[in-house]
Order: C-alpha cells, then sequence, then structure tokens
C-alpha cells in the first residue's frame, strides 16, 4: 500500500475501535435503533420512517442474532469510511500528512462521535454526502464519466436511506449549475449517473406513490411535533456547537473554498451553503446538517497547513503539533457528551457544565436531566424482562392468546428485541410502520391483553380484570413510569376500538 494511503486507514481503524471501545455498559440501544430492527422481520421496500435501506442492514444484524456488536457495526462502519474519505478529500485537494491528522482529529472529536455510534439512518447519510462531494472534487480535477456515474449509483442509494437526500441533491444540483461543472449536462456520464440514481431509488419511489406518499405526512407530523421547537438562532449555534473542536478549521475551508485558494473546489463549498439555506428556511434539526462539513474540515486542514508553511520556519514547526493537540485537548472538556462515557448519575451531575450548549435540550424545546439520546437509550431491557415475566405468570394453556400492544415504537421494537429468543408474541403497537405489521397479530378471541402505556381511562370495563403488573423504574429513562398492564378476558366491544384505532391510524397516513 502506498504511504499516501496509510494515513486515512490508520484515522478509520481509531475511529472503529474508539467508537466501541468509549461506550458504558451502563447504556442499552437508543430507542429508534429497536424501530430499525422490527424493519429486519418485515422487509418491504418502503417504511413510513424511511426508506428501505436500514431495513437490508437490520436483517443482516438479525441473522446474525442481533448482538449489541452486530447492531453498533453498521453506524462504526459508516463513520469509519466517512473518515477515510475525509483523508483521502484532504490528500485530493493538495493536503499533507499533518493536514490529514488535522482534519481526522476534527471529525474524531465532532458530533460524529455520537451519530456514528448510534444505528441510525444518519451514519450513512454523512458518508454518501462526504463520498459526493469527493466525487465532486474528482469530477473538477478529471471529469471521467465514470465519476458522474458513480455519483449517481451513492445518490441513488442515499434516497433508499433518507429522504433529506433529497434536499442535498437540490443543493448540488444549484451549485453545478453555477460553477463550470455544469458544462458536464452535455455529456452522457451526467446523464447516467442521473438515471442510475432514479433506477435505484424507483421501487420505493413507487411504494410511496401507491400508498398515498406517507413521506409528506409523516413529514408534517415532525413539523407539528418536533420542528416547531426549532429556531433559526438554536439551530446556527448547534451548528458551532456540534463541531465546536473543529469550527476554526470547517469555517477556514469554507472561505478558503468560496473565496480563497480552493476556489477551484467552490462547488462542495457552495453545496454546504444550498444545503444549509434549505435547512434553516425549512427549520431542520441541527443534526440534518452533519453531512455537509466533513469535506469543510478537509479544506480548512489544508489551508491551515499552507499558512504554516508560509510562516517562519521553526514557527510552522512549533504551531503544527499545538494546533493539533490543541484540537485534542478540546474535546476533552466536552467528552461526555460525544461518547457514552459517564452513567447517568454522574451525566447528571455534569449537567450545569453542559447546559449552555443546549445539549440537555429535547425535542419538546425543555432541558432534562439527561441528553435526550442518553435517556432514550435507558429503561428497554427492564420493560422487556417484566413484561415477559408478566407474561409468564399466566397459565400456561391460553397464554399464547394473548395480545401485546405497546403505545409506541421504542416499547415495542424493545419488547421484540430483548424478548427475541424467548416464547412469547410479538408486541404490536399502532405508533409508525408498526401499523402495517398487524395483521400478524394473534386472531381474536384474545384471553389476554398486556398493555404497554401509560394508566389509560375507561378500559377497566372492558375488561374482566384489569390491573398494573409493573412499570419502569428507572429514574434516568424518558419511559420512566410505563405501565404494564394486564386485562383478561376482553370484550368484542374493546376488539372492535383496536380495529378503528388501526384504521384510523393508516387513514392519517395517506390511501391504504
Amino acid at each position: 500500500m502506498k504511504p499516501s494511503r496509510l494515513l486515512p486507514l490508520v484515522l478509520a481503524l481509531l475511529k472503529f475501535s474508539s467508537s466501541l471501545l468509549l461506550a458504558s455498559s451502563s447504556y442499552e440501544l437508543h430507542r429508534d435503533e429497536y424501530l430499525y430492527l422490527d424493519y429486519g422481520r418485515h422487509l418491504a421496500w418502503g417504511y413510513l420512517e424511511v426508506p428501505p435501506l436500514t431495513a437490508l442492514q437490520s436483517w443482516v444484524t438479525l441473522a446474525l442474532g442481533g448482538g449489541w456488536f452486530w447492531v453498533k457495526f453498521w453506524p462504526v462502519l459508516w463513520g469509519s469510511l466517512t473518515i477515510y474519505l475525509v483523508g483521502r478529500t484532504t490528500q485530493r485537494l493538495g493536503g499533507g500528512a499533518w493536514a490529514v491528522a488535522l482534519a481526522g482529529a476534527c471529525y474524531l472529536v465532532g458530533a460524529y462521535a455520537r451519530l456514528n455510534f448510534l444505528f441510525q439512518p444518519n451514519s450513512f447519510e454523512v458518508f454518501a454526502f462526504t463520498l459526493v462531494c469527493y466525487l465532486l472534487i474528482r469530477c473538477q480535477q478529471d471529469n471521467r464519466p465514470r465519476w458522474w456515474v458513480i455519483m449517481g449509483g451513492v445518490l441513488g442509494l442515499a434516497l433508499l436511506n433518507k429522504y433529506s437526500a433529497l434536499f442535498f441533491i437540490a443543493a448540488v444540483g444549484v451549485a453545478v449549475l453555477l460553477t463550470p461543472l455544469r458544462r458536464a449536462l452535455a455529456t452522457k456520464g451526467l446523464w447516467l449517473g442521473a438515471g442510475l440514481a432514479l433506477l435505484l431509488w424507483l421501487p420505493n419511489l413507487l411504494w410511496q406513490l401507491w400508498h398515498g406518499l406517507p413521506f409528506l405526512h409523516h413529514m408534517e407530523l415532525l413539523r407539528e411535533t418536533q420542528l416547531v421547537n426549532v429556531s433559526v438562532a438554536d439551530f446556527w449555534k448547534d451548528q458551532l456547537v456540534m463541531n465546536f473542536p473543529g469550527a476554526w478549521v470547517w469555517l477556514a475551508g469554507l472561505l478558503a473554498l468560496l473565496v480563497g485558494p480552493l476556489r477551484p473546489y467552490r462547488v462542495v463549498g457552495l453545496v454546504y451553503c444550498g444545503g444549509l439555506l434549505l435547512l434553516t428556511v425549512l427549520h431542520g434539526k441541527s443534526y440534518y446538517a452533519l453531512g455537509y462539513y466533513p469535506v469543510l474540515l478537509a479544506a480548512g486542514a489544508v489551508w491551515w497547513e499552507a499558512a504554516l508553511r508560509s510562516t517562519r520556519p521553526w514557527a510552522g514547526r512549533v504551531l503544527r503539533p499545538v494546533l493539533l493537540l490543541a484540537t485534542l485537548a478540546l474535546c476533552l472538556s466536552v467528552l461526555p457528551l460525544l461518547f457514552t462515557l459517564e452513567p447517568p448519575a454522574r451525566m447528571q451531575v455534569l449537567r450545569g457544565r453542559y447546559q449552555s450548549t443546549g445539549a440537555f435540550r429535547w425535542e419538546d424545546g425543555r432541558d432534562h436531566a439527561l441528553p435526550q439520546d442518553f435517556a432514550d437509550m435507558l429503561g428497554w431491557q427492564e420493560l422487556a424482562d417484566k413484561t415477559w415475566t408478566a407474561y409468564q405468570a399466566l397459565p400456561a394453556a391460553t397464554r399464547a392468546r394473548t395480545l401485546i400492544l405497546a403505545a409506541n415504537y421504542g416499547q415495542a421494537g424493545a419488547l421484540n428485541y430483548y424478548n427475541r429468543h424467548r416464547p412469547i408474541p410479538a408486541a404490536h403497537s399502532f405508533n409508525g410502520s408498526y401499523l402495517f405489521w398487524q395483521s400478524q397479530m394473534p386472531p381474536p378471541p384474545w384471553h389476554y391483553v398486556l398493555l404497554i402505556d401509560d394508566e389509560p381511562d375507561n378500559l377497566t370495563a372492558h375488561f374482566r380484570s384489569f390491573c398494573r403488573v409493573g412499570e419502569v423504574r428507572n429514574p434516568y429513562a424518558r419511559e420512566r413510569g410505563t405501565a404494564i398492564l394486564l386485562g383478561t378476558a376482553p370484550d368484542s366491544a374493546l376488539v372492535q376500538r383496536i380495529r378503528r384505532e388501526r384504521q384510523a391510524g393508516l387513514a392519517e397516513w395517506g390511501d391504504f
């Protein structure tokens, strides 16, 4: 292997190992991870939340046993490939070993440390956006048709991963039109790439059209429940906070691409401007923008290396290690926010130190005892074990006629994950894609209903007996207080009510 390829590979290996080693055993999987894992049991060309690429990864994970390592393997893999691309992009822009190390260090200690730990579509999205920016640079240097075809394949997979890729594609399209790369519009390679992207996305697009475009309803729900709490000021403050240790690098990179010595590659700088403008206008969540920064880290590292080269030789020799170490040192102050190093009790003690960063602000716009991601990684094993215990206590001859119904996808997914090797019916829900999977519910009459929810009203009359048999007691869990309720001999009115609620839930999403 060429020496120039070795350093990016070392960074990738460091990223892979650090992501797995710097994780406290105090935390479980994240709420969203349970939903995405259940996708693997229900393979389809589309889901109500995201396109199907995550489901394929889930299927492989479950086929390998579904253990913690295989769940985390995918986000860590995409993060490791992304940092490798950051190193290669730095070299493509003319950077040497120091610039590669600086860009890699900024990626390692940015918000990607946490992003690349969660099994969600976000890690692949950052990888895909970074690869497209790398290919745009290759097109600028060597406008061969194959780069456009490969880019089309990457964008097609990005569309199969997450619909926010549409905004990125729009930003890429405008950036290409505003730069000399627009000459590629007259070439076969670009249109072959566009055709490949559409071909890859087509099955999911047809699924969306067949089901009444549930993507639009999902966006409306996000806008009403979550994005309404995102202000422009908070969004831009978070852009600095998320990559705080490397802010001095990516800001220099953006300026170098737009008006500085890297202006020949301004197409990727314009992609950033267009993408962030769209996210600002649409009140996107802060982390939606993370895919736009890795290329700026590469460009900024190249600029800083050139700037230090133009100083006195002794100054460059002193400043290079100082700046590199300073970047790593800056992350020490926010290390508990980047990795799940500290257990919940310790994180609560540290809350006062980090509250001003907004890290403890949840989607409801209020501050809580833990960051939302951390609270969403607690209480699930307890919930599944207590539900299993309640199920085991039922008479063996009739317990198979039990409906397990959860209030949200996190609860249903966690029950199915932790009880996957136990002889217990699958948990169901009227939340999200679980609406599609109700056909696999045990047919009535049900002898028992295990309801996972807060204490509901007006249900006691529908059962011969109805009581609480357990609840989540973990004081730090977002699901704290969630009850496990057991009803016996549900009446026909309740069965009809469950059917109506499912149909009403489906009707909200479109024409099913």
